[in-house]
């Protein structure tokens, strides 16, 4: 058996569990629906992987998980306390699961503002210091005091908040396991489902659309996202709604349904109009997501000029949310790099995004790939290089000396 563990890049990753299964470059690429050409440069680092959709179909065509594929070298990059405090999370979540959260009845005002204020911890990219430390206490608190039975349905708001809000993402951007965030979108839907409101049920299905894709599960997203109805009757549901329009475009981007994508964001678009820039349960929903989430579609599906000039229509700072504007600059410096003349913004675009939000750069599967790609074609002594190479040093992309 090869040790997958160290890989530093999904295409090594794919080499070694592809040697280990004795499977041929030809058989792989035919399987997942690519060139050998195309494989054998994403096993060699010459090409990154390109998108969500293809990290599925090289998984499958391996037969493992996407999430296997994806996940982080060990040890993980930029660590610091950030996996101490995922593995708090966990325990967390794993005792209330167990119904034993093991913490103190705390009056409802007081977790209200304890949620309030790690949620805009996590809006403002405070992940390491604020959010990771205080999630755990946090999570403890709220459902020993559910438990207590005061409160109950004003406190199940906020446990739903606070998963959708919190800690899903935050699991998200500091790399955890896709078994670990998906813990925190059962907890957010049974919370939901006991709440049975379309507020409620909206959220739990937003938050957890990306945690199934992830794990290359676009059925059952879809199904998710198809048993569920929210009202457009005041602005924070058309909002919420608008939200799920969105999540809709991207799981028929990644499925290949081009016409039920561009379809979806049209959706989105109209309610947008109607809603301008709002943030209401913190999405960040209105024209300027909207674009953003037109410009991830066309990344979806290949369609890197198209990217590029949605991009440049935007106003990243428009965003309430700093996490999305480093997304943006994300997609923003995937798309320029495969744009002919335009590789030296790409590694600015990057770098850019790795300052609002390291670990969005540094633990994201598919910013990693970029940057392991540009490394070999750019100089080395020019600024660009030593840029690049800097933040390849702090993803672990390089070897350790």
């Amino acid at each position: 058996m090869v040790d997958t563990e160290a890989a530093r890049t999904i295409g090594m990753r794919v080499w070694r569990v592809r040697d280990d299964r004795g499977k041929s470059l030809q058989v792989v690429a035919d399987l997942a629906g690519m060139s050998l050409t195309t494989l054998w440069r994403i096993e060699n680092g010459k090409r990154a992987i390109a998108n969500q959709s293809e990290a599925i179909a090289l998984a499958n065509a391996l037969d493992i998980p996407p999430s296997e594929l994806i996940r982080l070298p060990v040890p993980a990059p930029a660590n610091g306390p950030t996996d101490s405090r995922i593995e708090a999370v966990r325990r967390a979540l794993r005792d209330v699961g167990h119904g034993r959260p093991g913490g103190q009845v705390l009056p409802m005002n007081v977790l209200r503002t304890r949620m309030v204020t790690t949620v805009e911890a996590h809006c403002r990219c405070d992940q390491a210091r604020e959010v990771g430390a205080a999630l755990p206490g946090l999570i403890r608190n709220l459902y020993t005091s559910i438990a207590a039975g005061r409160d109950v349905a004003e406190l199940l708001e906020l446990a739903v908040l606070l998963h959708v809000e919190a800690t899903i993402g935050w699991l998200r951007v500091a790399g955890a396991p896709i078994d670990l965030r998906e813990q925190a979108v059962l907890l957010a839907r049974k919370s939901a489902e006991e709440l049975d409101t379309p507020a409620a049920l909206g959220l739990a299905t937003w938050g957890g659309i990306h945690v199934m894709l992830a794990d290359g599960a676009t059925n059952l997203a879809q199904a998710e996202l198809d048993a569920l109805t929210v009202p457009t009757t005041s602005s924070e549901l058309t909002q919420l709604a608008g939200m799920l329009g969105l999540c809709h475009s991207l799981v028929a981007a990644i499925d290949g349904r081009s016409a039920d994508a561009s379809s979806a964001l049209y959706y989105a678009a109209e309610l947008a109009e109607h809603t301008g820039e709002g943030n209401a349960y913190w999405m960040g929903f209105g024209p300027t997501n909207v674009g953003c989430w037109r410009m991830h579609a066309a990344l979806e599906v290949g369609d890197h000029d198209r990217a590029v000039a949605v991009a440049e229509g935007l106003n990243p700072e428009v965003h309430p949310h700093r996490g999305s504007q480093a997304l943006y600059w994300t997609d923003y410096g995937r798309a320029l790099n495969r744009v002919r003349g335009r590789h030296l913004e790409a590694v600015t675009a990057l770098r850019r995004a790795e300052l609002i939000s390291a670990h969005q750069v540094q633990r994201d599967p598919i910013a990693r790939e970029v940057i392991a790609e540009m490394l070999p074609r750019t100089r080395r002594d020019s600024p660009a290089g030593q840029e690049l190479r800097g933040m390849a040093d702090r993803a672990g992309l390089l070897p350790p000396l």
